[in-house]
């Protein structure tokens, strides 16, 4: 059970991490979500969350980042590597449906997943 698991060592929590990521990743651009990764420095996937007050009020925004830690949280063990992630959620996902936002966030999963192999 703890493979499906979203611990605190899972999580991006430190300002400096979100700064190297954004300096040195790369990114990746969908209709509800921008992704900058790049190779982690520990030997785990981790996963950042950005969502702005331009999103929608807190009850929104709260929203967005629980079905972004529930999709990371089911489909991390699928990325193969070790990887940080940070997802920033544009104005679009706001409007947008969970099953919307769950297909959005597999497809940049899947994508970052194919750069190992490059």
């Amino acid at each position: 059970m703890r493979v499906f698991s979203f611990t605190k060592a899972d999580r991006i929590l430190k300002h400096l991490d979100f700064v190297r990521i954004s300096k040195k990743g790369k990114r990746l651009q969908d209709t509800y979500f921008t992704a900058v990764y790049s190779t982690g420095r520990l030997e785990r996937t981790r996963l950042g969350i950005t969502v702005t007050k331009k999103v929608g009020n807190a009850a929104v925004r709260n929203r967005i980042k629980r079905i972004i830690r529930e999709c990371f949280r089911l489909e991390k063990q699928k990325i193969k590597g070790c990887w940080d992630i940070n997802i920033i959620a544009k104005k679009a996902a706001e409007a947008a449906g969970t099953d919307q936002m769950f297909s959005s966030l597999q497809g940049i999963f899947k994508k970052i997943e194919g750069k190992f192999d490059n």
